[in-house]
């Protein structure tokens, strides 16, 4: 990553860094190419582009997802999503896969807790999911400000009516940040009932982050049983083969 951030969320979890000028934080000399080379060396299959908003070191970005692709490399990039359609459509033919934030589904929040507008982050979602990129949409409840439900559910009809039923969505606790250390963190209980209606709208991959101890397993979609086991971040069992669960060989969407 490197500092900056095209948006000023007031609850920013990363705020020293997505706030702040490259000048005023501590940094190292990685050029792309020493970014494949150190993966590669490492043993890892997938280089991320995450922490800050990499939309605001695109060229550098770009640069690497260019090198890491010609290496045999998977491209992931962790963003707000806030990009034009041009840029992105010249990523898109290097990057693998794309966790987008829908911070609400609401234009006048996103102004006042964001510092941004909800179409353009509505058509980069539904342009890197038509050139092939995998997309999951991360919305992070935050209480006073996203947590009300109606809005949630419409986002959930927007998601399966606009992209289908496999887009993985992930509901995350909010924890007090920043701007907004005053508020607290996200009920279980919210978190719940908008995993319960984003299942009720058909979704069939939806999971809740930030909370210790919770389900987040990935499940069959046609027999229910888990094919992929985690424990926090961790994997503790994989049942997929060849991109299908093992149990009733229904395909499993994701990259496998």
């Amino acid at each position: 990553a490197v500092a900056g951030c095209n948006l000023r969320c007031k609850n920013c979890q990363n705020h020293t860094i997505s706030q702040a000028s490259p000048l005023e934080t501590r940094n190292i000399y990685l050029p792309p190419q020493n970014v494949v080379k150190e993966a590669i060396k490492s043993g890892c299959s997938t280089v991320a582009y995450t922490y800050s908003e990499p939309v605001v070191w695109y060229e550098y970005m770009y640069d690497t997802a260019i090198l890491a692709r010609k290496a045999g490399l998977k491209n992931l990039m962790i963003t707000c999503g806030y990009i034009n359609p041009k840029p992105l459509e010249e990523l898109s033919k290097y990057m693998d896969a794309a966790n987008i934030d829908l911070k609400s589904f609401d234009s006048n929040i996103y102004g006042k807790l964001n510092a941004g507008t909800l179409d353009p982050v509505l058509n980069a979602i539904k342009l890197a999911h038509s050139k092939g990129i995998w997309v999951e949409i991360t919305n992070l409840i935050v209480p006073e400000w996203t947590d009300n439900i109606d809005m949630i559910r419409s986002m959930c009809q927007w998601i399966r009516s606009t992209l289908g039923k496999d887009i993985p969505l992930h509901f995350s606790r909010f924890h007090p940040m920043f701007k907004l250390a005053h508020l607290y963190p996200t009920p279980a209980k919210t978190l719940k009932s908008a995993k319960k209606i984003a299942q009720q709208e058909g979704l069939n991959y939806v999971y809740i982050g930030n909370v210790a101890g919770i389900d987040s397993n990935t499940y069959c979609p046609q027999c229910k049983k888990p094919v992929i086991n985690r424990k926090g971040y961790l994997i503790t069992g994989n049942s997929i083969n060849n991109g299908k669960c093992k149990y009733c060989q229904t395909p499993v969407a994701g990259i496998w």
